[in-house]
């Protein structure tokens, strides 16, 4: 016999989420442990995502300062994890790409990341997993509607 449940009030569901998702992002920071800020890596992710680009769309997409955006550029430059080239389109700007190195980087970050996650999927049931995917399609979806 299954056991049915009040439905949570959307602020506390909002905050039991909130704190699973930072804790897991944290977790997940952790196990990577690839020796850069968060937001290093994320800047990191997102040139390969989206680059070449300049730091105003990195700032953009990132959610930052546009100087917070030249600043990451410049520390992932100086590690030899971006490359900087000119701007076809304007003369007075530059955009970065990854570098093989950063390549290799992320792809490690990522791997790490993805075997920590599998590793604890593996001990769950298939109602279980079929949860998560749902879970993980909606908030997919979520996301996608905020840029929207």
């Amino acid at each position: 016999m299954q056991t049915t449940y009040p439905a949570p009030s959307t602020s506390d569901l909002a905050s039991r989420l909130r704190l699973a998702v930072a804790r897991t992002a944290r977790r997940l920071r952790q196990e990577a442990d690839g020796g850069l800020s968060p937001s290093l890596v994320a800047a990191l992710a997102t040139v390969e995502r989206h680059g070449p680009l300049t730091p105003s769309r990195l700032a953009e997409i990132e959610r930052i300062q546009r100087p917070t955006a030249t600043r990451l550029v410049a520390t992932l430059e100086q590690q030899g994890l971006v490359v900087r080239e000119g701007d076809p389109l304007d003369g007075r700007s530059f955009r970065v790409r990854l570098s093989a190195d950063g390549t290799r980087l992320i792809k490690r970050l990522r791997s790490r990341k993805n075997a920590y996650l599998a590793k604890r999927l593996r001990h769950l049931d298939e109602e279980e997993l079929a949860t998560l995917e749902r879970a993980t399609e909606i908030l997919e979806r979520i996301l996608e509607e905020e840029r929207e």
